[in-house]
C-alpha cells in the first residue's frame, strides 16, 4: 500500500484511507465505490462468478459496494503504464514461477 494509503481501482489516485475500507467509501477523484468485487484482491474475471472465492451467489454489479464476507483491499501499483493491480502475495507469484518448472 501506498504511503499516502489505498490507491483507488479504478483510476489510482490516493484515497487516504489507510485502515479498513468501509461500505461507504468512495474515491474523492471519480467516484468510485472502493469496497466492491473490482477493489478486492480476490477479483478474477477469468473465474466462475469472476471470484477466486467460493461465493454463495455472485455480485451481479461488480463495481458497486457490497456486502460480501471475503473482501480484501487489492493492491493497486502506479506505474509507467498507467495503474495495475497485484492480487498475489510476493510468496504466491514465487510459488507460481516454481510450479512452471516442476516435472
Amino acid at each position: 500500500m501506498a504511503a499516502d494509503g489505498l490507491l483507488c481501482w479504478n483510476c489510482g489516485k490516493p484515497t487516504g484511507i489507510t485502515g479498513r475500507v468501509a461500505r461507504s467509501d468512495s474515491c474523492e477523484s471519480c467516484l468510485a465505490d472502493l469496497r466492491c468485487c473490482r477493489g478486492c484482491r480476490h477479483f478474477d474475471p477469468t473465474r466462475r462468478a469472476q471470484c477466486r472465492e467460493t461465493v454463495e451467489a455472485p455480485i451481479k454489479d461488480k463495481e458497486k459496494n457490497n456486502f460480501c464476507d471475503f473482501f480484501q483491499m487489492r493492491n493497486v501499483i502506479k506505474g509507467p503504464g498507467g495503474i495495475s493491480t497485484q492480487t498475489d502475495s510476493k510468496d504466491d507469484r514465487r510459488k507460481g514461477f516454481d510450479d512452471l518448472f516442476e516435472d
